[in-house]
Formats: C-alpha cells, sequence, structure tokens
C-alpha cells in the first residue's frame, strides 16, 4: 500500500470520486477513488476532506464479494419511510 490509512483525502491529490448512485446528492453514503497505483482510497461524502482509508485491490475485491454474498446484510439500517 503507497498511502497510510487515515490520510487526509486531499493529500492523494486529484483523483475521481465516486458513490452509489443509489441516494442523491445529499444520501449518506462513502465514496471510493481509484488511486494511480491501483489502491481504492475510501472517504465519508459527508466529510469530503476529512481522512481516507485506503485499501489493496484484493481488500476491496474481498469486501465486495462479501457484500454481494450478503455477509454484511445485519449491518445495514432498513429504509426510512418519508
Amino acid at each position: 500500500m503507497g498511502q497510510p490509512n487515515g490520510v487526509p483525502a486531499a493529500a492523494l491529490g486529484p483523483v475521481t470520486w465516486r458513490r452509489s448512485s443509489g441516494g442523491g446528492p445529499d444520501a449518506e453514503s462513502v465514496e471510493f477513488a481509484l488511486l494511480d497505483n491501483g489502491d481504492v482510497a475510501v472517504r465519508n461524502a459527508r466529510d469530503p476532506d476529512g481522512p481516507a482509508l485506503v485499501y489493496t485491490p484484493a481488500e476491496i475485491s474481498a469486501f465486495v464479494h462479501g457484500a454481494k454474498a450478503g455477509e454484511f446484510d445485519d449491518m445495514v439500517a432498513e429504509p426510512r419511510d418519508g
């Protein structure tokens, strides 16, 4: 990993942050950015200048596969009405 975890997001330079299309611009979400070295940075969309966590492609792959398999479903809040 080229960047330490908790690095200020701005220190990552000019990267393109992406978020799920499932929420609007004010939705509670996390954002992901592909870094030049292939690592993936993750930040809280509500705090874009705050810290970013940096993961290897293998770590992101393991997370995505686990999420698709439902391994984290117990951590997801039920959708709010209204």
